[in-house]
């Protein structure tokens, strides 16, 4: 597991510099001049010049960008050009809101789409199978903007549930309340990929002799389902909930939009339209080492799942 782990870390590498490039690229190709922006519309020509040479701007781009890569191992990511806080602490205080939200929306919706992959999969054919299967296809194809949009309308609009803020983190009960409608959005786009992927990895599961050995000495219908066919599909299904949950840092942009949740999602939207190009780059970077990370942890469940895994 340590070998495969050392080698995922290995090969997320080149992902990262990729991605510390793109960071350094947005910030020569932008729109406008940085030192421009933070110096204000008032500033003179030789302000915007001092603070140019300030931020190293006139330098050539390699040295700039080796300054970029030497600040970044130092954990500086540069200052806000709009408030002038260290990126570092702007981040910091939005990127918790992000994994509560995440973490409710994995929590509530992968059980149950397994749940719903696994019956599907038992009642193959059946009516409940057909149920299932349009169901996850309805959520495949619903956008997530959308659903936000419906949830706000009907359910928010109603004063079921809050829509717009944080109300407090989770073992909250103003928390629990306003992190409902979010979660409930980001989350459906989960239900549908890993039901039919349960499905699928289930019903091959349940032709297996195993499985036919252990109903030949009087194993319950449960126990065959739970403890043989589920957790011998379970590899496919942690690959695809891997991947669904890392495509999660991307909804979660659109999710903290409608809902006005303080994310790092939010945070980057609004750094992008008010040209704060340092904050941009941090925020994009702190996306990549989640997704980077998320990856990681799924290798983590692979090499707990395949026995084969824990030889290696």
């Amino acid at each position: 597991m340590i070998r495969q782990l050392l080698h995922r870390a290995y090969v997320s590498l080149p992902v990262l510099l990729g991605v510390i490039l793109i960071c350094f690229v947005l910030l020569q190709v932008a729109p406008g001049d940085p030192a421009a922006v933070i110096a204000g519309p008032t500033a003179s020509a030789a302000q915007i010049a001092d603070i140019r040479a300030e931020m190293g701007l006139d330098k050539p781009w390699p040295y700039q960008l080796g300054m970029y890569v030497w600040r970044l191992v130092h954990l500086d990511l540069g200052r806000s050009m709009i408030t002038n806080v260290p990126v570092v602490d702007e981040i910091a205080g939005t990127i918790g809101a992000t994994a509560e939200l995440m973490l409710a929306s994995v929590v509530w919706s992968v059980p149950l789409a397994i749940f719903l992959g696994t019956v599907a999969a038992y009642r193959r054919g059946k009516l409940v199978d057909r149920f299932v299967m349009t169901l996850s296809v309805i959520g495949v194809s619903l956008p997530v903007f959308w659903v936000g949009l419906l949830l706000v309308l009907y359910v928010g609009g109603a004063g079921w549930l809050p829509y717009i803020g944080r109300g407090g983190p989770l073992w909250t009960i103003a928390g629990l309340a306003s992190i409902a409608l979010p979660a409930l959005t980001l989350g459906s786009v989960l239900i549908g990929p890993v039901a039919r992927i349960t499905r699928t990895a289930v019903i091959e599961t349940l032709s297996g002799d195993y499985v036919r050995t252990a109903r030949a000495k009087g194993a319950g219908e449960g126990r065959v389902v739970l403890r043989h066919a589920l957790r011998n599909a379970l590899l496919p299904i942690v690959t695809l909930v891997g991947l669904q949950v890392g495509n999660l840092l991307g909804g979660a942009v659109v999710t903290e939009q409608i809902y006005s949740w303080p994310g790092i999602g939010r945070l980057a939207v609004g750094a992008i339209f008010s040209g704060d190009y340092p904050l941009t780059q941090g925020a994009i970077l702190v996306t990549a080492l989640g997704f980077i990370f998320i990856n990681l942890i799924v290798d983590l469940l692979y090499g707990y799942l395949d026995p084969r895994g824990k030889k290696s």
